[in-house]
Formats: structure tokens, C-alpha cells, sequence
């Protein structure tokens, strides 16, 4: 069974850093496309980042872009997102997602996960 546990949120100042870690264990983690999504309260879950299997392409949310770097090491299990110049607009539950062998071209699409982890809070003080 794949489990995905996120780590890494907390509280931090507007304009400060924060580096989300998510590790994966449980099958062959260098075949999943990797993808950050987050939901602010009342709001729905949304696409923040994600990296795609075999390539390690990119992709990042506008609103993100020049911010955030998503990484992986295929060798730890975990990918990572990087977060710089936080705003209170950033405030959510980051949630880690794992898609076997999804394409770069869908892996903005939430719905082409198939494992979720349970959401790390980030909180961003104005």
C-alpha cells in the first residue's frame, strides 16, 4: 500500500520560507508524477506544483511561479516544495499526491492522483 506523509508547514512571518517535505513508501516512487495541492478554508483545493515521473519536468500555479521550486530525490523516496516570500494569500493545507505514471501533460489535474497524503498546515502571519 502507498502512503504519503507530508511534513515540514508551520507558522512563518510574511515574506519568510518554509521547505514542505512528502515521503512516499510503499512502491516504485521514481514511475509517480509528484504533486502539491493546497485548500484554504471555504475555498476548494487547488493545484500548486508538481513534477512528472521519468523526466521530472515541472509545473507551478501563476500565483506560485518565481516562489516555490517543487523538487525530488528518486533516492529518499520524498519530494520537496520550497517555499519563499510567503503570503498570508499562501495559508492553507498542503497536500502531497502521487500519480503512477501520470503525464506531464494532466499532472496540473488533481483528479489523475490516486494517493493523497493527510495535509501539512501552513500558516502565514501578516
Amino acid at each position: 500500500q502507498v502512503r504519503l506523509v507530508e511534513s515540514g508547514g508551520g507558522l512563518v512571518q510574511a515574506g519568510g520560507s518554509l521547505r514542505l517535505s512528502c515521503a512516499v513508501s510503499g512502491s516504485t516512487f521514481s514511475r509517480y508524477t509528484m504533486g502539491w495541492f493546497r485548500q484554504a478554508p471555504g475555498k476548494e483545493r487547488e493545484f500548486v506544483a508538481a513534477t512528472a515521473w521519468g523526466d521530472s519536468s515541472t509545473a507551478y500555479a501563476d500565483s506560485v511561479k518565481g516562489r516555490f521550486t517543487i523538487s525530488r530525490d528518486n533516492a529518499k523516496n520524498t519530494v520537496y516544495l520550497q517555499m519563499n516570500s510567503l503570503k498570508p494569500e499562501d495559508a492553507a493545507v498542503y497536500y502531497c499526491a502521487a500519480g503512477w505514471i501520470v503525464p506531464a501533460s494532466t499532472m496540473i489535474n488533481s483528479r489523475t492522483y490516486n494517493y493523497w497524503g493527510q495535509g501539512t498546515q501552513v500558516t502565514v502571519s501578516s
